[in-house]
């Protein structure tokens, strides 16, 4: 079956942006203190050779999608050299669709073969196996699946701007049968226990986003591991930019009222304080809701269970204010099958960085999970896809932030503003590298600053995702690969 909106992809180009943040942000136990975003364009024609092109951009964040012990730079150059042989697989990509379509088909069947050469020095930087003549990329570290779903990301993202672009509509009102060909039938299957009577023939992703959007936001600020509370933790190295340091100043200028708190998951002493010291300051300040990210360090359900025990027993205020608890365990479910109900059933319990596509949140449920943590650097298609069986489930949902800075803030924004998330969406690039969305800003101002503890999405608007790109006074350089026409 084909529709006369179909694409296919005829061209491709990324570019590398690398940017410095202003203050370190710990993840686990690695501190990030640069990023640098992959930013691509693809060129499509439609079946009666109308062409478009459309923009999408992630942050390679290294400590997130790969912890390791394994030095930082070389972990650094595989991303980047697999994100370069994406370049040339998505410009000859031949196939015809929709992008919610062809996202799905290349994350199913083609990105698991590519990581599979890329490990095994079969794929070359520029996108061509090279079976006779391993590939001198790093190999021998293993480039995890987590890690090349954000490396396609931008990839998937600008093929549903193109869409929209070429067909002048922005690309949340083509997710229907209008313009599909495929329903979620296709893609997605209910869980084996029956305990809801879930269908998916017959219906598509429309039906499960909001028939608005939201164009204002509550905004989640992140209390990284690292940053000073009060001004007694301040060592006097800190920014002189114009920006807030401390979390007070924070709350103050941007009018906050979500937070949520980078913990350790190795010292349970530590993190109760911290929730703590963090809540007892926000509190004071009009802060109504908390999330606690353990970051994937957590061995033992048993360690969350306690903290979460003590702040009901001796901090019951701080204990209401906690909305959820996100990815306390390891990464992969397959490897680390823990089961969670103890936590679930205390706090709602949200999985993140476990979350690559709707059959990880499937088993993730079967575990005791009861929420779904959202992102586009997992590409726009597995995000909605994942949506769709999440909320069908009644799992419940929220979409949270990679620091995206520049172009990557749009469809994150975007996303959170068609869900029914638990409470807006978690925002924190401006805290962390303000300076590097200028340009983006000045079109969008309202998605670059927190106000009145929201962002602000109604400059978004037109065509595909809404960028505004050629309003934009963005300096990109050489291109790093380019392949098609």
């Amino acid at each position: 079956m084909s529709r006369p909106t179909d694409v296919r992809v005829t061209g491709a180009e990324l570019w590398f942006l690398p940017v410095t943040t202003r203050m370190p942000l710990k993840f686990g136990a690695e501190t990030l203190t640069s990023v640098t975003c992959a930013r691509v364009r693809l060129r499509v024609i439609g079946r009666d050779g109308r062409a478009g092109a459309g923009w999408g951009e992630t942050p390679l964040s290294v400590q997130w999608v790969w912890p390791s012990n394994q030095p930082y730079a070389q972990r650094h150059e595989a991303l980047k050299l697999f994100t370069s042989g994406l370049t040339r697989a998505w410009a000859n990509w031949g196939d015809w669709g929709h992008p919610l379509e062809l996202g799905h088909d290349f994350n199913e069947f083609f990105l698991p073969r590519l990581r599979e050469d890329f490990n095994a020095g079969r794929l070359g930087a520029d996108g061509v196996p090279t079976t006779n003549n391993p590939a001198p990329n790093s190999t021998s570290l293993g480039l995890p699946w987590l890690a090349a779903l954000v490396c396609n990301s931008a990839f998937d993202l600008a093929l549903h701007d193109a869409f929209g672009v070429m067909h002048h509509v922005p690309t949340y009102t083509t997710y229907h049968e209008g313009f599909l060909n495929r329903d979620l039938g296709d893609f997605l299957e209910p869980a084996s226990d029956r305990s809801r009577d879930v269908i998916f023939r017959g219906r598509y992703p429309a039906e499960f986003l909001r028939s608005q959007r939201q164009d204002r936001l509550p905004a989640w600020h992140l209390v990284g591991g690292l940053d000073p509370l009060v001004a007694s933790e301040l060592k006097g190295d800190e920014p002189q930019d114009g920006h807030p340091v401390l979390l007070s100043d924070w709350i103050h200028r941007d009018g906050l009222q979500c937070l949520k708190i980078k913990l350790r998951g190795t010292d349970s002493t530590w993190d109760y304080d911290r929730i703590v010291a963090v809540d007892t300051l926000g509190a004071s300040l009009g802060v109504e809701a908390l999330s606690a990210d353990f970051n994937c360090t957590v061995r033992e359900p048993e360690y969350v269970c306690a903290i979460l025990d003590r702040l009901r027993r001796d901090a019951p205020g701080t204990f209401a204010r906690l909305l959820y608890v996100e990815q306390p365990f390891p990464y992969e479910l397959a490897e680390h099958p823990i089961p969670v109900q103890a936590v679930s059933v205390r706090k709602p319990l949200f999985l993140d960085e476990s979350a690559h596509d709707w059959k990880v949140i499937r088993h993730g449920r079967d575990l005791g999970w009861t929420g779904v943590a959202l992102k586009t650097c997992k590409t726009q298609s597995g995000a909605l896809l994942s949506a769709c069986w999440a909320a069908a489930h009644g799992l419940q949902l929220m979409v949270q932030d990679l620091t995206n800075p520049m172009l990557a803030q749009v469809p994150h924004a975007l996303l959170a503003a068609h869900l029914p998330t638990l409470r807006g969406v978690e925002t924190n690039a401006m805290q962390f590298y303000p300076a590097a969305s200028e340009p983006e800003a000045a079109v969008h101002p309202g998605l670059y600053r927190r106000r009145h503890g929201r962002i602000e999405l109604s400059s978004v608007r037109g065509a595909g995702f809404g960028y505004r790109v050629s309003e934009m006074r963005r300096a990109l350089g050489t291109v790093a690969v380019s392949f098609g026409g």
